[in-house]
């Protein structure tokens, strides 16, 4: 039934610029993981919706989804981290080929040392999209929610990480547990939060979506 939906909506579906076509079927075929079909549709209207003005990204893997970005809001500025080299290499050679205007900034760093440093450079954003170590979401929220405007987003992904996060930890592989543990650790935080209204969406392998509703 899934599939079935999926093939039916994909008439609905904005295709996406060649050139993200080309990008999209390069990863995939060197098995880097870029975001889903779905994802993209959530995070294309939340982009439209909110229009930030700056947006940060915190796992650029091969620059897919800051391209992609860029092109759901033409007037925002993108700021990207990745510290894996291959990759960022890679994003580097496809933001000097396809961002002609110099809007993506991307940052070579550990994702802790970077969100240290936008914040203590007192950075704010409107829109942050966070796919990076998923076992490290938890301890990345406070800095994210600090820098983030009032009213602003921060979409998470990958959440459900294959599905094993509904599991008990004691179904899923010793060498897993940790990831599964700190992954409900933020589900529950961003429900728990003060400061934050969230939701969590079965699209992909799971999107938490959460507004800054408080300072």
């Amino acid at each position: 039934m899934k599939e079935r939906i999926d093939i039916f909506l994909e008439q609905f579906r904005e295709q996406l610029p060649e050139y993200l076509s080309e990008i999209s079927r390069h990863a995939k075929a060197n098995n880097v993981p870029i975001i889903g079909r779905q994802t993209g549709d959530l995070l294309r209207y939340i982009l439209r919706t909110r229009l930030p003005e700056k947006v940060l990204e915190i796992g650029t893997a091969v620059g897919f989804s800051a391209l992609f970005m860029k092109e759901c809001v033409p007037s925002a500025q993108i700021i990207t981290v990745e510290k894996i080299e291959a990759r960022y290499t890679q994003a580097e050679n496809y933001f000097k080929k396809y961002d002609k205007d110099d809007r993506i900034r991307l940052i070579r760093e550990d994702a802790a040392d970077a969100i240290d440093e936008l914040k203590s450079a007192g950075e704010r954003f409107q829109v942050i999209f966070l796919d990076a170590a998923k076992g490290q979401y938890v301890s990345f929220l406070p800095n994210l929610v600090e820098m983030l405007d009032f009213g602003g987003v921060l979409v998470a992904d990958n959440v459900f990480h294959g599905g094993t996060v509904k599991n008990s930890r004691y179904a899923v592989t010793q060498r897993d547990r940790t990831i599964h543990e700190r992954l409900r650790g933020y589900l529950r935080a961003i429900n728990e939060h003060e400061q934050l209204e969230s939701m969590i969406l079965p699209v992909d392998d799971g999107v938490a979506v959460s507004k800054k509703i408080k300072q």
